[in-house]
């Protein structure tokens, strides 16, 4: 009666795909100890094969620095996801790198976030391994990512706890 033996319904995961096709790395292979020691929170990596990086889950954009290098999301269930182009590429100042939304965006999981000219960069930089980071991760129930996934597949979920 009045609902009090009806079973809650556990929050249903939000599901974290990779960003861009290409090898997908744990966390502590990116060449860079604020990304590898997990300062900036738990995620995954992708050593890119190309140069297009989307929406890995819907959501909104909340920051495009103005060197494009980056770009952060959060999703419906409050996960905020930071994609940062590969490693000390703020230094580029926004070359090789085009914005495809804006911060405010409504996007929807495989939007086109990011075009990267990777051959104009590549040379310019220490590694082109891009982080997929949950920066609040504190707040949520992160699972371990799935390196076996091909692009398109679930790599993270993410809950409330």
């Amino acid at each position: 009666m009045f609902g009090l033996n009806r079973k809650k319904k556990a929050p249903s995961a939000e599901q974290i795909t990779a960003p861009v096709r290409g090898t997908l790395l744990p966390m502590e292979k990116v060449p860079d100890p604020a990304f590898s020691g997990g300062l900036l929170g738990p995620g995954f990596a992708v050593d890119p094969a190309d140069g297009t990086i989307v929406a890995p889950v819907a959501g909104t954009i909340v920051t495009v620095p103005d060197t494009r290098h980056a770009v952060g999301l959060r999703t419906p269930g409050g996960a905020e996801l930071l994609i940062h182009v590969g490693v000390d590429t703020v230094t580029l100042k926004g070359e090789g790198f085009t914005a495809r939304c804006a911060e405010g965006d409504s996007v929807e999981a495989g939007a086109v976030l990011l075009e990267v000219d990777l051959e104009a960069i590549r040379d310019r930089v220490p590694s082109l391994v891009t982080p997929v980071i949950v920066t609040n991760a504190g707040d949520l129930v992160v699972s371990e990512a799935d390196l076996s996934a091909v692009f398109g597949q679930t790599v993270l979920r993410i809950s409330a706890p």
